[in-house]
């Protein structure tokens, strides 16, 4: 059975009604439509899980449903939404693979070099602030933890990066 607009509106009124096999029937009807919707949109490896995903969402939030309101708007505005939410978790998955690949085809000798040369940086520009920004923007501190460990004011921490930064920028402008 193909369901359509009416079909489904009617199943979903009947299941938030307490008919179980109208349920039944409902789900499985939802989970062959959004096979359809998702088949475009992701890779096949992809379809269940994120199919899995939407019904669930689905089943939770059946309550929402308006029967005055079409049904096939409400169920693809679920879909859409878990489809986004999935995106972007594979894209930060990727991203995240990427970045550890990048990582490990660094060799030692660059990131030697690479340390050598922001050292040579560092020593033209102001010691304060030198510490300032290997603390923050590169040991990862805040701006409290580096005040706290420099004894600087938090206000000056941030004045010290932001003076290392422009500087810093400048020297490496006037290298080119």
């Amino acid at each position: 059975m193909v369901a359509d607009e009416p079909t489904f509106a009617r199943l979903m009124a009947a299941t938030q009604d307490g008919d179980k096999a109208a349920a039944n029937v409902l789900l499985t009807e939802v989970g062959v439509w959004l096979e359809r919707y998702f088949r475009r949109r992701v890779p096949p490896h992809q379809i269940d899980d994120l199919v899995q995903e939407v019904l669930i969402a689905f089943y939770t939030k059946r309550a929402t449903w308006d029967a005055n309101r079409p049904f096939l708007p409400w169920l693809a505005a679920i879909a859409r939404y878990r489809w986004v939410d999935h995106l972007r978790k594979v894209y930060k998955h990727e991203s995240r693979e990427l970045m550890e690949d990048d990582a490990a085809q660094d060799s030692e000798e660059e990131v030697v070099m690479a340390r050598v040369s922001l050292d040579r940086l560092f020593g033209l520009i102001p010691d304060k602030q030198a510490e300032v920004i290997e603390l923050v923007k590169i040991g990862g501190l805040s701006i409290r933890e580096a005040a706290e460990k420099t004894g600087q004011s938090e206000s000056l921490v941030k004045v010290n990066i932001h003076r290392g930064l422009k500087k810093l920028a400048t020297l490496v402008e006037e290298a080119d």
